[in-house]
């Protein structure tokens, strides 16, 4: 599994207000209607020009902040390929892996990676590419695989039950 696409960059601490802010958690439900709002907080443009696969890539502690669920859900529904960051919040880890979004964790690469340039991430070789060269990170196991191939955690385990497998 891997995913081609341009790099929308930012910086340490993007938290969970910025990526999807709070005056919206309440009174939009629609994981479509919330892609439009995308990092609306940290930048204005990214949710209008934002194309699937597009990767962001960010400093450390990406998704720090509440524990809303949206903020990993406006991403996914944007269409964004991963997200590749020196570090993630906890809680922003696990609820994008339950929504599906694919994250990668290099702090070498993010330093080498400029906006706008074009990478390639391969999921299960563990590999990025861009204009600096090739970094390597953990592969995603196959478990967190089949669920970001599956649309998220619950339709993962939907697929799984019917296949008459345990979870």
């Amino acid at each position: 599994m891997a995913i081609q696409g341009k790099v929308w960059k930012y910086g340490d601490d993007v938290n969970t207000d910025v990526i999807f802010p709070g005056k919206y958690t309440y009174t939009i439900n629609d994981p479509n209607e919330m892609a439009k709002h995308a990092l609306e907080g940290l930048d204005p443009h990214f949710a209008g020009n934002v194309r699937e696969d597009d990767i962001i890539v960010a400093g450390k502690n990406f998704g720090c902040g509440s524990s809303r669920e949206q903020a990993a859900t406006c991403i996914k529904f944007a269409k964004v390929g991963a997200v590749v960051a020196k570090s993630f919040s906890r809680i922003y880890f696990r609820n994008a892996i339950n929504t599906g979004l694919a994250l990668v964790q290099s702090p070498e690469a993010v330093d080498a990676i400029e906006n706008g340039e074009t990478v390639k991430v391969d999921f299960e070789k563990g590999e990025l590419t861009c204009k600096a060269g090739l970094f390597t990170f953990s592969p995603l196991p196959e478990f967190v695989l089949g669920i970001i191939g599956d649309g998220g955690l619950i339709p993962h385990t939907k697929k799984l039950l019917e296949k008459g497998q345990n979870t």
